[in-house]
């Protein structure tokens, strides 16, 4: 797979609309690290899987929604994309009023 030239600002926006699109519930944790992986860093399975310490299989199965991976091995998966596994509640009404919390505390 040949690496995309993205300017710091195009793989920001990237990352934020993939992420937006998780939280909003229209892709899954898998569907977000495999546009993540490929669309903003450019890379093959096979060279993510090496950079982060996890089998190419291992990643296979994340981004395909399969297997039982430790948080441990998430969170490695996710680090060189700048995010990390956390908990977030199901029900849509209180992601939106925790991040409306989120950004009135940071206003004040």
């Amino acid at each position: 797979m040949k690496r995309q030239s993205l300017s710091p600002d195009e793989r920001e926006e990237k990352l934020i609309e993939a992420t937006r699109r998780l939280v909003a519930g229209e892709i899954s944790e898998g569907d977000l690290l495999r546009i993540l992986r490929r669309d903003v860093l450019g890379l093959t399975q096979n060279d993510y899987s090496r950079l982060v310490g996890i089998s190419r299989r291992t990643l296979s199965d994340m981004e395909g929604d399969k297997g039982n991976v430790s948080l441990a091995v998430m969170n490695r998966a996710f680090r060189p994309l700048g995010l990390k596994v956390c908990l977030m509640p199901r029900q849509r009404a209180l992601i939106e009023k925790v991040m409306e919390k989120a950004l009135d505390n940071q206003k004040e």
